[in-house]
């Protein structure tokens, strides 16, 4: 038992040598200073999802700040959307007077728009990059579950979290309060239950997407192949949904809660509260696994889950060794195009990232 600790440790260890890690963001004070200069001098708060934009900034919204911010390349930080205050208005108007309640994650669209998950106010919302007018894109602002088959706009959502844009150029939203996931076809406006019963279950290993409960579908995202990829809070799992076959597919975790089996099968593997995932170019599967502050990978080559950042324990830093690195209920993870990983650390205020070595 201890050589095969041994040996687990060690492929560990090699994996997460390859990287280091920095803040790129925040000063790890919460707050909404510092527009128009460095990012790492600026007060963030609560950082969770993080994107690229098709305007080559790193962006990114915070839960608790109620605001959009944005990096420009010269690594000055703005902000794009929200005055800080809780609240649901400025829908028609300019998205820097709009309010936000606890805005959890954001994408760009094939046109450059960008889509936010407004969480407690139960909606979607998209800025028009081009005036900077923000508006409701889907839900009610009333939480339930209903619409399927009819305008997006006028469905409920109960808590939304996750959402990104699949091959088809459909947007997915995981419905967490109803345990569901929702596509609206961006050509006719229509929503529809993509996946989940509308009760929380038990997903079995090769199961049919259609009639298939899911247990906390929290955060979701595409590989390359179109596969769509999803990590569950409550079940602490990971799935993979193949939307050609009409299959999901068991990839990572007991479905007990822990920080168990670093370095061996990511199936056999315990996770603790998994909020984010991010598949990057080779096809690995990045993770937030918020409840142990640790960003965990499923290998998409051996199929072993390896810690890369985090120690297991709550705190901040320091810099450098990401094995050294403590990290405080992590959110968003993005990974980029040239193998970078951005981290929304949401209780140190901080985005973070990885860089191989």
């Amino acid at each position: 038992m201890r050589l095969l600790l041994t040996l687990a440790l060690l492929v560990q260890s090699v994996s997460a040598a390859e990287w280091t890690i920095s803040t790129f963001a925040g000063n790890g004070t919460p707050g909404g200073s510092g527009d128009g200069g460095p990012a790492t001098a600026a007060q963030i708060d609560n950082p969770f999802g993080v994107v690229r934009g098709p305007d080559g900034a790193i962006w990114f919204c915070e839960y608790t700040g109620q605001r959009i911010r944005r990096v420009a390349a010269d690594g000055t930080i703005s902000t794009i959307a929200g005055t800080g205050k809780k609240g649901y208005s400025g829908d028609g108007g300019p998205a820097l007077q709009a309010t936000f309640n606890l805005p959890h994650e954001l994408r760009f669209d094939a046109k450059g728009d960008l889509y936010v998950v407004d969480m407690t106010n139960h909606v979607v919302r998209k800025i028009d990059m081009k005036t900077k007018i923000i508006t409701t894109f889907a839900g009610t602002g009333v939480a339930g579950y209903s619409g399927d088959g009819g305008p997006a706009a006028k469905a409920q959502f109960k808590s939304p979290h996750s959402i990104q844009f699949g091959p088809d150029g459909s947007l997915y939203v995981c419905d967490i309060g109803n345990n569901v996931i929702r596509k609206i076809d961006m050509k006719s406006g229509d929503i529809s239950t993509f996946a989940g019963t509308g009760k929380p279950g038990v997903t079995p290993d090769g199961a049919p997407i259609t009639g298939t409960p899911l247990k906390g579908p929290r955060s979701l995202d595409f590989d390359k192949a179109g596969n769509l990829w999803l990590v569950t809070r409550e079940g602490n799992q990971v799935f993979k949904f193949d939307l050609k076959a009409g299959k999901i597919h068991h990839v990572a975790g007991t479905g007990a809660k822990g920080f168990t089996g670093n370095g061996g099968p990511a199936k056999l593997a315990t996770l603790s509260g998994p909020k984010g995932v991010s598949i990057d170019a080779e096809g690995n599967a990045w993770l937030a696994d918020t409840e142990s502050h640790s960003v965990r990978m499923i290998d998409a080559k051996t199929g072993n889950l390896e810690l890369i950042a985090g120690t297991g324990e709550k705190g901040d830093g320091p810099e450098g060794d990401p094995l050294k690195c403590k990290m405080a209920r992590l959110h968003g993870i993005f990974c980029d195009a040239d193998g970078t990983v951005y981290i929304g650390d949401s209780e140190t205020h901080r985005v973070r990232l990885l860089k191989r070595k």
